[in-house]
């Protein structure tokens, strides 16, 4: 696969460090290097969201499960030139656009993290899938930064990465409460009055 994240124990370490330091927002200095790093990519986003899904499909076949469209597909080429993962691929990328253009300002990247990890509930996209994103995105980049590519930015983007990404599954917690609540029986519900005679 000739990513250097690619191998399962590092997939592995990037998963676990995202649980352990959630909260760890990008330096200064990263935030510069992230930014300067998404200018050059930013010219492949399409490229890099279908290489992204189709390496995400390629080694954690179950995240499959989650998008309708492709669960059964088994053919990679095919998923390579299908429009609705291009479609699907480049939904992603401007959300990590608007991530990265947001890294200044923190308030509302947090809304925005905390409200597609709401949405992800609806989707039936359960948090574990997350990191797996990140990890992807990160092997899909280095090809297009060739010598750009250091340890330095690679641990930036991986901050970022596990910054959202612990935003998404508050979000994702927050939303899937709010949904038992709401599931709850009206006889149960203490805001409702039981109107039953």
């Amino acid at each position: 696969m000739g990513c250097a994240i690619s191998g399962l124990a590092a997939k592995s370490e990037f998963a676990e460090r995202n649980t352990e330091d959630a909260a760890a927002h990008p330096s200064e200095d990263q935030i510069q290097m992230i930014k300067d790093s998404w200018k050059v990519i930013r010219d492949d986003i399409a490229k890099v969201g279908i290489i992204m899904f189709v390496r995400l499909f390629e080694t954690h076949p179950e995240c499959k499960d989650v998008f309708f469209l492709f669960r059964d597909v088994e053919d990679l080429e095919r998923l390579r030139t299908s429009r609705e993962l291009r479609a699907h691929g480049l939904r992603v990328m401007s959300f990590i656009e608007k991530s990265v253009a947001r890294l200044d300002q923190l308030e509302r990247l947090e809304a925005l993290a905390l409200e597609l990890g709401k949405s992800h509930y609806h989707y039936n996209a359960p948090p574990k899938y997350y990191s797996y994103v990140g990890a992807e995105f990160i092997c899909a980049v280095q090809p297009i930064l060739k010598e750009q590519w250091t340890a330095e930015l690679e641990e930036a983007w991986k901050t970022m990465f596990q910054y959202v990404t612990s935003l998404m599954k508050q979000g994702y917690q927050e939303e899937s409460t709010r949904q038992r609540h709401l599931a709850v029986s009206p006889k149960e519900r203490p805001d409702k009055r039981n109107t039953a005679l």
